[in-house]
């Protein structure tokens, strides 16, 4: 099976859905989010739980990257590693630009509801998780614009299927991509 990956901004339902297809398919989700991660416990920070990147640490983190490429890259050698061995889920913000392989989904949402998400995983107050929201996505666009030249969030050509997550629960899009899958014999 070729490699699944599926991007999306913060809190679309990248994770989510990851686990539910890899669930359904029997086969591993990787996370680029977990491998930047171990990278941030190696230069002294503690991150833990998904809502680690809307907070002051993960925030001061997403602007240290910004200064030094090597984090991102050193992640997306990795997973263009395990995308070209196929048989596996991957989340990436990048990954959809950089590989030549997978069947690639971008998973759309409107800042408003993705906020309301956080704010709901998080039990976090919503104007403030609004504000970190639009934080993390200016810092993000940089980052991949500065490493990549990529337009993140903006351009979608390189995606196979687009799904609008705002008011479709997440099973419903899993089983959509479960479709789609099926019918294209990836």
């Amino acid at each position: 099976m070729k490699a699944i990956i599926i991007s999306g901004m913060p809190a679309a339902g990248k994770t989510t859905v990851a686990m539910i297809l890899a669930k359904e398919l029997g086969i591993k989700m990787i996370g680029a989010g977990d491998l930047l991660k171990e990278m941030a416990k190696e230069r002294g920070y503690t991150p833990g739980g998904d809502d680690w990147w809307d907070t002051p640490d993960g925030i001061k983190f997403a602007k240290e990257r910004e200064t030094n490429p090597d984090f991102d890259k050193e992640v997306d050698s990795k997973l263009i590693k395990k995308i070209e061995a196929g048989n596996v889920i991957v989340t990436s913000y990048t990954a959809p630009w950089i590989s030549e392989h997978g069947f690639k989904i971008w998973l759309d949402a409107k800042t408003e509801n993705r906020a309301g998400r956080m704010a709901r995983r998080d039990n976090t107050n919503i104007e403030q998780t609004m504000k970190t929201t639009k934080i993390r996505d200016k810092e993000n666009y940089k980052i991949y614009k500065s490493l990549y030249n990529m337009e993140f969030g903006k351009d979608m050509s390189p995606f196979d299927m687009i799904i609008d997550t705002d008011s479709k629960p997440v099973e419903e899009v899993a089983q959509m991509i479960l479709s789609k899958i099926k019918e294209m014999k990836i």
